[in-house]
């Protein structure tokens, strides 16, 4: 195991890194103790060697950008969606030539696509996985969590290795290096400012009056999670948001009613929650938000018979290959499908909801089964 602390380390590797065919890559992050979460260490595995890149320590990281950037140089990765937005938000990595071991898993039938899964299936390795949850901003990392991070990641490369010949029997490489191809374009959430309460699960239930409490009481979570460092969930869980947006509590009395807030949050905090349900109570109902209902398209009853007809065809065929039905075409997609009622398969090249791996594969079929339902 190599540990890389300083600038001039970094750029020795990189040299190297950059005459190997593929390279293993995985990161660890501190979601679960700041308000800014941040990439803490990043680990690249070779045939040859572990490395651990600490980017709290080295200043520039751009040499790395060319390694990741090179289409020579296959990247494996497990559930790479998270690393690809982090790495460019952080450092402004681009990843190329991405292979993501959890894809291909999907593809080959796997159910449990997990890593710790398929390294026990796959290699008969025992993950364990205590350190997950711990704070990698820490410094000095204690030397069991510098193995932790790469106990894992030395199975990338021949776990990529088995799951490639795999796919390349059953025909179905194309398929994932496309998906791959498509999953190394993802980036970081907009930064432009939405309301707090769009991200929360259960207010699209709400009453106009409750969400604009919910608003007042998430902006302060941020605000003090903000001053503290701390993530949202460490401040006020999302449970006791929704409670205090349902009931309005405006007394300490009424705090204490509600689960989730302990003696000691409502003596910290009490005071300005109370003023935050209070200032939602104030607004004038023109002002009050409202949250934003999905369009929804109302099916004609002939694209809910091709709907219908498209998810009996996705089902059989899941069941031959094995595979979630998902894999084979998303419910948005057979929508899309069903309302364009294409007649060729050429025809479905303009839905952009469409992979070119499923036009080839199950375009004939798809138009064989419109046919008959029309």
């Amino acid at each position: 195991m190599l540990l890389i602390e300083n600038d001039a380390e970094l750029k020795k590797s990189v040299a190297k890194l950059q005459q190997e065919p593929a390279i293993g890559v995985d990161l660890e992050a501190d979601s679960m103790f700041h308000y800014q979460e941040k990439v803490c260490l990043l680990q690249i595995s070779t045939p040859a060697q572990n490395i651990i890149i600490d980017p709290l320590s080295v200043q520039d990281l751009s040499p790395l950008a060319p390694v990741f950037a090179d289409t020579r140089i296959r990247k494996v990765f497990h559930g790479a969606d998270y690393d690809i937005r982090s790495l460019y938000r952080d450092f402004g990595i681009k990843v190329h030539s991405l292979f993501d071991t959890q894809v291909a898993a999907r593809f080959l039938g796997v159910r449990e696509t997990g890593l710790a899964s398929l390294l026990k299936v796959r290699f008969d390795v025992l993950s364990d996985k205590k350190y997950q949850k711990k704070d990698w901003s820490q410094r000095p990392l204690p030397e069991a969590m510098l193995k932790y991070a790469v106990q894992d990641i030395c199975y990338l490369l021949p776990l990529a290795d088995m799951l490639e010949r795999e796919l390349m029997e059953k025909g179905l490489l194309f398929c994932v290096e496309e998906e791959c191809e498509q999953l190394s374009g993802v980036r970081p959430n907009s930064s432009i400012k939405k309301p707090f309460f769009l991200g929360l699960k259960g207010a699209a239930g709400l009453d106009p009056r409750s969400l604009a409490v919910l608003e007042k009481v998430l902006c302060l979570r941020d605000q003090v999670a903000r001053h503290r460092d701390r993530p949202h969930f460490k401040v006020l869980g999302n449970k006791a948001i929704l409670e205090i947006a349902r009931l309005k509590p405006v007394t300490q009395t009424d705090l204490s009613e509600i689960q989730g807030l302990s003696p000691k949050l409502i003596d910290h905090m009490g005071k300005a929650l109370i003023a935050k349900v209070k200032e939602g109570l104030r607004l004038r109902d023109e002002g009050l938000p409202v949250y934003p209902k999905k369009a929804r398209h109302k099916l004609k009853s002939k694209d809910a018979s091709r709907v219908k007809a498209l998810k009996n065809w996705r089902e059989r065929l899941s069941e031959e290959w094995g595979v979630d039905p998902a894999v084979v075409c998303t419910n948005a997609q057979i929508q899309a499908i069903a309302i364009a009622n294409p007649g060729e398969p050429g025809d479905m090249e303009c839905l952009k909801e469409m992979k070119k791996w499923q036009i080839q594969l199950f375009g004939l079929d798809i138009c064989n089964v419109l046919r008959k339902t029309d």
